[in-house]
């Protein structure tokens, strides 16, 4: 074979060359003139798609499984491209397209008498890149990269599904969207009640070694997961350890059972904000027509008395839940309540009925504005008589109660829930960034302004139940029952002796709404996006657009909720969040990370997080990855079952089939991960269970062929090459 030979096949080997076939000369003819038409490539399967831009060539997969990165990548080009000029050696005109004498065409022989063309390959990356994606011509709009990625034609009968994923107009939506939900319910809901429960001060030391040992590395694993794959939970580890693609999965039933119960809080909040508009707060006197014998108004120097309950008690549980005396009571269904839900599950609705394009506008306001109100309440607090007995209780700690396992599963269950590690939410967010985002920047901001805003909220809470504790002459820990309503009793009182008590009720509840509101449109997000990556076909074909997608779950999810808001509905939401949310979060989080360090590979993630931000992580983050986090996350999920209590609220005990529902709840997101890998093992390819275990735990179309900046994966019978290739 002659060097000349050889080093045209060595050409040919690097490129792939896509046929042609006409059957008539004139067809031929008017594709050779079409110098921007489309250039259309030959997937590994044997599928031709037609390639829009240079976006598509990234990572090309098969059509009938594209998913991850490639499927919706929109990248900066990292080489400025010069065009060259008409009529140059390279075969392009003045704006980059080839120009027809480039196009040179050789006819050939064919046994169905044919004409078939074979495009001229290209010599250069330059030219590669100009035949994939001509430059836009100087008269046309070329703002920015960004704009070309948002704003890419689609064609007409899917334009409402996107069929390419989404991204955030900018940086500081993606941030908000992070920092709005870690800000949000479980800030000013969660960490007072929990804090409050597991005896203040000794709440604190756990959540901060938790925060660094679990928080901040897990949120850095699931931003660089879910940026690195483009996916949801689900899609995103079926890509990284199909074995445990059931912690996706479960990771979403959490959300769904959460959305159901947090769309309540967020009914209480409405219903609290307009009852907030009447003269009077009504529940700042015995006076009303629900105050009962035991109704008793606080004041200074006056222990309150045994078996009474404060007007702001009475309101809550008489008013605004009118309370059963157990879940075995039911009663009606709370008409007021039901009204609010419907209003909260809309304005969740049109938050997120255009995706992230219409919930990241919301929350320029949802996220900002509350940050405002909570300044304003932690300076009104700390001027409150008795501020300083809550603050001691909040800071200073009962070494003795940190030998008991609850402080430390409590604290773990608020990082989870605060953050949204483990949940989900996280990797839904970080799917729609660009694959060159710097997400360090973002973890450190999200999890600096968590800790900080949970700091505040806890400092004007407990400096608020010091005041409680100072004017009924009692202990802090002993100013209320740890109940869900804690924030619902405790805030409501305190308003109630400020001057203008009307406006600062409405602001407070406006805020708590707002909080409520971004918790919200995470958790729901997930929901969504997990469907729509796993079923798009279906969803395609049955429902059509995406708005009608984004209905079906929030109507379900209403009707899931509407237990919540019959006359034994607070039994019923305990259940639900000590089950679902607390009992299951730390199993979840330990196989979670046990899929992506341990089988994925911190190695692999290494190299997947430097192809996207330039750099590897530090020693710290791939040490709590591989021992840290998963030995902590162990050790909490054992404790949580060996000192396992069941729930209850206030003094009243759940019933022994009450119990057995709240496992079956917890069971729908703990029995995922192990049927699901069973499932998985047993369809895996193999004529043995090794072989099929090995095949089940194999990443599916992810990069790992260690080049620098290569997207394409190669088989193993083919070693990588030095060049970039096509298929």
């Amino acid at each position: 074979m002659s060097k000349a030979d050889t080093s045209a096949e060595a050409a040919l080997s690097s490129v792939a060359v896509h046929v042609d076939q006409y059957n008539e000369p004139d067809e031929e003819h008017s594709k050779l003139l079409e110098p921007q038409s489309l250039t259309p490539t030959v997937t590994p399967s044997g599928q031709i798609r037609k390639v829009k831009s240079f976006t598509d060539t990234h990572k090309i997969r098969d059509v009938s499984a594209a998913s991850g990165a490639a499927s919706a990548r929109c990248l900066r080009p990292y080489e400025q491209v010069t065009p060259y000029p008409e009529g140059s050696e390279s075969g392009t005109n003045q704006y980059g397209a080839p120009s027809v004498r480039s196009l040179a065409s050789i006819g050939m022989g064919c046994t169905d008498g044919r004409k078939m063309v074979i495009r001229r390959v290209p010599t250069s990356p330059t030219e590669l890149f100009h035949l994939v994606r001509p430059p836009t011509p100087p008269h046309e709009d070329t703002a920015s990269h960004e704009s070309d990625c948002d704003e890419e034609e689609e064609d007409d009968e899917t334009v409402h599904l996107k069929p390419r994923r989404p991204f955030w107009a900018n940086k500081i939506q993606f941030v908000l969207a992070c920092v709005g939900y870690s800000v949000g319910l479980g800030n000013v809901w969660r960490f007072p009640y929990l804090c409050y429960k597991s005896g203040g001060g000794a709440f604190l030391i756990p959540y901060f070694i938790i925060l660094l040992v679990c928080g901040v590395p897990m949120l850095f694993m699931e931003l660089a997961v879910g940026q690195y794959t483009a996916h949801g939970p689900i899609g995103a580890l079926a890509q990284i350890c199909p074995l445990f693609k059931g912690a996706g999965l479960a990771s979403v039933v959490i959300s769904f059972l959460m959305s159901t119960y947090y769309a309540v809080i967020i009914a209480w909040a409405i219903y609290y904000f307009f009852t907030s508009f009447k003269s009077e707060v009504p529940w700042a006197s015995c006076s009303n027509r629900w105050n009962t014998a035991q109704c008793w108004v606080p004041f200074h120097n006056h222990t309150k008395p045994n078996g009474s309950q404060t007007p702001t008690e009475q309101f809550f549980e008489k008013k605004v839940l009118n309370i059963s005396d157990g879940i075995e009571f039911p009663g009606g269904l709370r008409w007021e309540l039901a009204a609010c839900l419907v209003c909260a599950w809309v304005l969740v609705y049109f938050a997120l009925w255009k995706s992230i394009k219409s919930s990241a506008k919301v929350r320029y306001i949802t996220t900002t504005l509350p940050f405002l109100l909570i300044i304003v309440f932690l300076g009104r607090s700390l001027t409150l008589d008795g501020a300083d007995k809550g603050l001691r209780f909040f800071f200073k700690p009962n070494w003795e109660l940190l030998k008991q396992s609850r402080p430390w599963v409590n604290a773990a269950s608020q990082i989870f829930n605060s953050i949204g590690i483990a949940f989900g939410s996280m990797i839904m967010f970080a799917s729609y960034n660009r694959f060159d985002n710097n997400f360090l920047h973002d973890t450190v901001a999200v999890s600096l302004v968590n800790a900080v805003t949970s700091l505040i909220v806890g400092i004007f809470t407990f400096a608020t139940i010091g005041n409680i504790a100072f004017e009924q002459n009692t202990s802090v820990k002993d100013v209320i029952a740890d109940s869900p309503g804690l924030l619902f009793v405790v805030y409501p009182q305190a308003i109630a002796k400020m001057p203008a008590s009307q406006l600062w009720a409405v602001l407070f509840f406006f805020m708590f709404l707002c909080l409520g509101l971004n918790s919200q449109f995470a958790i729901v997000e997930v929901v969504v996006t997990s469907i729509q990556d796993g079923f798009p076909d279906m969803i395609r074909k049955r429902l059509v657009y995406h708005e009608l997608l984004v209905l079906c779950v929030c109507m379900v999810s209403l009707v899931f909720g509407i237990p919540h808001i019959i006359r034994s509905g607070i039994y019923v939401f305990q259940l639900m969040d000590y089950y679902a949310a607390s009992l299951s979060i730390t199993y979840l989080a330990f196989f979670e990370v046990v899929a992506i360090a341990w089988f994925y590979g911190v190695g692999r993630l290494s190299r997947n997080i430097k192809q996207m931000t330039g750099r590897c992580p530090s020693l710290y983050f791939r040490f709590c990855w591989l021992v840290a986090s998963p030995v902590l996350l162990l050790a909490l999920w054992v404790a949580s079952l060996v000192d396992y209590t069941p729930p209850s609220y206030r003094q009243y005990p759940y019933p022994a089939w009450a119990q057995v529902l709240g496992w079956t709840i917890a069971s729908l997101s703990l029995l995922c991960i192990p049927v699901y890998a069973v499932v998985v093992i047993v369809r895996s390819p193999g004529n043995t269970l090794r072989e099929k275990f090995r095949n089940s735990i194999r990443p599916t179309f992810i990069c790992d062929c260690g080049i620098n900046g290569c997207d394409i994966c190669c088989s193993e019978s083919e070693p990588p090459d030095d060049k970039t290739t096509i298929n």
